[in-house]
This record gives structure tokens, sequence and C-alpha cells, in this order.
């Protein structure tokens, strides 16, 4: 007997209105998500992966459809079932959303505070979680001393403070450097497998895809065109923006060796 996904979307659909204007960026979107995965979205700016993942703990209300996650519909609770549910839903940002004035430890306790846990159940909790994300000895720095992997490691700790189902992932990686990047994906791989979170990642980086994701699918102007194994979409692509990624993604890696073979 097949088990229901973890995350379970259909006909999902989200238009934002403005000055008399209406723009329609999510139109019936389809997508399941098992239990554990690390399932990646990519598309291209604009294409509405952004916004489908706020869709998933309702930072964004959707007009129409359904958004079950572990069995619960999160488009249809009220506020005070809605608040319940988005402690179990993780989510890191790609500006990291910091509090400057606080240190480490006060930006992983933020969540945890307003849930009412008590002080010493919280400075365990955090302690733990610094050290998981290797930043153990950072506890009483501010975000001003710390470098973008170490800000974005923050946030992914406070994103674990409350010991999330589900870890949602805006673009968290685009503002870092190749070398930043590959070690927080290791990372995010590493909670996966040892928590057994279940992880979505957003992204328009190939590179994100292919290093830390098990599925994918592919959305395209507000709609998903493909989805399957990273492995097999990679070899067969029957999208036009998976083919256009694959394409560009080869051209950066001939046109890098061609200068590379220049500066030799």
């Amino acid at each position: 007997m097949a088990t229901e996904p973890f995350v379970r979307i259909r006909g999902l659909e989200k238009t934002f209105r403005a000055r008399g204007e209406s723009v329609e960026v999510l139109k019936g979107i389809d997508l399941d998500v098992e239990r554990g995965d690390v399932f990646g979205v990519i598309g291209f700016s604009g294409a509405g992966k952004s916004t489908l993942l706020r869709c998933l703990n309702r930072l964004e209300s959707p007009d129409a459809g359904q958004v079950i996650v572990n069995g619960v519909d999160i488009a249809s609770l009220d506020k005070r079932r809605l608040n319940e549910e988005r402690r179990k839903i993780g989510i890191i940002f790609q500006q990291f959303n910091l509090f400057d004035a606080g240190t480490v430890f006060d930006n992983v306790a933020f969540p945890l505070e307003v849930a009412g846990v008590p002080k010493k159940r919280i400075k365990e909790r955090v302690d733990g979680i610094l050290e998981l994300v290797e930043l153990g000895d950072k506890s009483r720095c501010h975000p001003a001393q710390l470098s973008g992997g170490q800000k974005q490691r923050v946030g992914i700790a406070r994103a674990l403070a409350n010991e999330p189902e589900l870890l949602l992932s805006d673009e968290a990686t685009s503002a870092l450097d190749p070398q930043t990047t590959y070690s927080i994906l290791q990372l995010l791989k590493e909670i996966n497998s040892r928590l057994g979170l279940t992880v979505i990642l957003v992204t328009h980086e190939l590179d994100v895809v292919k290093c830390a994701c098990r599925h994918m699918a592919v959305i395209e102007d507000g709609r998903i065109v493909e989805q399957g194994e990273v492995r097999s979409i990679f070899m067969n692509p029957r999208s036009e923006t998976a083919r256009q990624f694959i394409r560009i993604g080869e051209e950066f890696v001939r046109e890098f060796s061609v200068q590379g073979g220049d500066s030799i």
C-alpha cells in the first residue's frame, strides 16, 4: 500500500494584485515530496519558485488549491492552528534576516522565546544546535563579526530551533561564494541525514540541485513542467527550462576551461 507524500500540493494558484493590475504567479501547481527527501525546485527569476515556497508555510496565502504537509492542509488553517503548524516548518532566507543588535545565541533563541520555551531548555537547545552547525564558539558574537557562510549557518540554526519536520531553503546560497555554498549544502545534507528532516530547496543555481538534491521539479511561468530524479532529468531533460539550465552550465564550464588554459 502506497504511503501519502509528506508534502502534497494540488491545484495551487496565486495572483498578486496592485494598482488595478493582476499578475498570475502560480497557475495550478501539483507537486509531491516524500518524507525525508532533499527536493529541489529550480527555475529562472520570476518563474514563481519563491512564491511556491512561501505558500508552504503560508507567508503567502494561496488563492486556490491544497498545501498538505504531513496530513495537514496548511491553506485551510485558522490563525491559531497555523501558528502551531508553522513551528514544524523552518525556513532559511537568502539575506540571512538576522537581528544585528543580538548575538548569535539571541538570534537562534528568538523563535523559542516566542514559543514560550523555558530559559533552561532554550540554552540547552541553542547550545546543541550551534554545535551541530559548527558555531559553538561563536554564540556571543554579533552578525557583523561573522562571514557570510557563518551568518547562513546562524540562519540554519534558527530554522532548526523549534525542531521542525520540514526545512525550506529560499535561495539560501545565492549570496555565497562557491566554496561556502558547497559547505552549506553539505551541512544541509548532514542535517537531513542526522535529523531525518524533509528539505525543500528553491534555487536558480544548477550546481545546488546537482550537489544536494535527490529529486527535483522544474518550474516555468508558474507551472511545474518537469519533476523526477535529479539524475534522470539531467540525462534526459524534457522541458525547455531544464535544457536551458544544462546548456548554460555547459557553456560556463567551457568558457572557464578556455580562460584557465589561456592563463597558464
